[in-house]
């Protein structure tokens, strides 16, 4: 479990290999997520693009992964995302999470957190927030 928090209290942050080809193939079927463009570089380069890219869901599950490495998996309450640029192969993810507030719900309380995913040189590529339970 998460050591004791409070509004502005940052999670350990996360960060992952860099994404090589053969982790997006690896994804592709653990996920059921086929689109070649994530993983045929002549699609990718048809589509205007230099290189394959990782599926947007693979940046969500290492931000999972921040998050069950802190806290039980029954503990989350919320968890929602939105994909804001996309990571290129070799991208490297870093995760983060902030406290944004802590409130009682429903006789629980729940911590509710400010999440990103960003890249080395500084593009955020997912943003959202989760809630979890602290008791």
């Amino acid at each position: 479990m998460a050591p004791d928090l409070k509004p502005g209290s940052r999670l350990d942050e996360l960060t992952v290999p860099p994404i090589s080809r053969h982790t997006l193939a690896l994804f592709a079927g653990a996920s059921g997520d086929h689109n070649p463009i994530h993983v045929d570089l002549d699609v990718a380069k048809s589509a205007g693009l230099d290189d394959v890219f990782a599926h947007g869901m693979l940046s969500m599950a290492y931000l999972a992964r921040l998050l069950t490495n802190n806290f039980p998996p029954d503990k989350l309450r919320s968890y929602r995302v939105r994909f804001a640029a996309i990571t290129p192969v070799h991208g490297r993810p870093s995760c983060q999470a902030v406290v944004n507030g802590i409130t009682d719900v429903d006789g629980e309380r729940v911590a509710t957190l400010d999440l990103t995913v960003t890249l080395a040189d500084g593009t955020v590529t997912l943003t959202g927030e989760a809630s979890v339970a602290l008791d």
